[in-house]
């Protein structure tokens, strides 16, 4: 065989080779294309598929949030209502009690002040009983009446009764005419108005004698004499009695006449405690003896103004707490109503946020991080 057939058959070996490799080529590229088709198919597949499952995992994932959300607001409802009422019903019952015990407060005050404005009447009561300066001049003209009769009448006309007594019994046995009941350290005084008038009235006599007047001045010293010493014995008898009686002269010229020519029976009633007293001066004994009573009366009664005045005060210092305790009640409802309030407004502003999701331009898109992240403690603490 000749050089040039042999490079002729090289030659077409070679052509062959070549038509062979890009026909390998073509039918390799034909096989991937197919391969790939095939390849891209089930992705879109798949992504078509996973894009419905991903459609519906994220439809119901909102909508069992949002029914959850619903239930979780209904029971944030249900439960505000509950403690709003709760609220409401202790702030009533607190406010009930506060006005109850104010209602008991004033009416203790009242009754307090119903006492006070009694025993103001009993010191009124004291000096109720006053004659007029006519009636007294009055009784000073019946000097002819007995010493027992007059004596009655300017005690009744001065003095209480519950402050007196005519014809009282001794411890001693001895009944006298008047005894006046007078706090210590004073104590009871005896009157007597037993005055023997007879000597007298035959000294001032004028158809009697020299002789017959100066025998009856001696017996009336006497018996004055005598007298002063019988009421001393009889009537004072201490601690029953002060420590003095008196001695009721029933007419002011009488008592002038010892004051003026017997001082010897001056010293003598003074020796025996036994005071002289006319019927203006019984007055004046009479007014003193009632203003004793009138201050011991009133001491009594102002130590009963005192002790219900601290009572007053005691009361107001309680009704005082009790009215700090009703602010005190009272700032505390309005702080939870103002919590209340501020919860609500939370709420108000989840549904408007709730109410801004557009389901529809989010059936391709990831979920909200904002609903993502809501988790059941944040849910509580709306």
């Amino acid at each position: 065989m000749s050089l040039l057939s042999i490079i002729f058959v090289l030659f077409l070996a070679a052509l062959i080779l070549i038509l062979l490799g890009f026909a390998l080529k073509f039918f390799i590229k034909l096989e991937l294309s197919e391969r790939f088709y095939l390849l891209s198919q089930e992705i879109q597949n798949s992504l078509q598929s996973n894009r419905k499952e991903n459609s519906e995992t994220l439809k119901n994932t909102l909508e069992s949030s949002t029914r959850l959300l619903s239930e979780r607001v209904q029971y944030l409802n249900q439960t505000i209502s509950q403690n709003l009422q709760d609220i409401n019903q202790k702030v009533e019952q607190k406010l009930s009690q506060g006005f109850e015990k104010t209602n008991a407060t004033f009416t203790d005050i009242v009754k307090r002040l119903a006492l006070i404005d009694q025993a103001q009447q009993k010191i009124s009561d004291l000096s109720s009983n006053v004659v007029s300066l006519k009636e007294i001049l009055q009784d000073k003209r019946s000097r002819g009446a007995f010493g027992e009769i007059q004596l009655e009448t300017l005690i009744k006309n001065l003095l209480p009764e519950r402050t007196f007594e005519f014809q009282h019994t001794l411890s001693n046995g001895k009944r006298c005419d008047c005894i006046l009941f007078l706090p210590d350290p004073t104590g009871n005084i005896v009157i007597d108005s037993k005055f023997p008038l007879e000597n007298f009235q035959k000294m001032m006599s004028h158809d009697l004698g020299e002789f017959d007047k100066k025998i009856a001045e001696q017996n009336f010293r006497k018996d004055i004499k005598n007298h002063i010493q019988d009421i001393s014995s009889k009537y004072i008898c201490p601690p029953e009695t002060a420590e003095g009686a008196v001695m009721f002269i029933p007419a002011e010229a009488i008592f002038a006449e010892i004051h003026s020519y017997y001082p010897d029976l001056i010293d003598l009633s003074y020796q025996h405690k036994v005071w002289l007293a006319s019927p203006t001066t019984m007055m004046a004994i009479l007014t003193t003896a009632k203003a004793v009573l009138k201050d011991d009366a009133t001491k009594k009664q102002v130590h009963v103004i005192q002790e219900h005045l601290g009572y007053l005060s005691k009361d107001f210092d309680r009704f005082q707490k009790r009215m700090d305790d009703l602010e005190r009640h009272i700032s505390q409802a309005n702080d939870d109503v103002k919590h209340i309030n501020i919860s609500a407004k939370k709420i108000s502003s989840r549904f408007e946020k709730i109410e801004l999701v557009d389901l529809g331009s989010l059936m391709g898109a990831p979920i909200n991080p904002v609903l993502e992240n809501l988790s059941d403690e944040e849910t509580q603490t709306f």
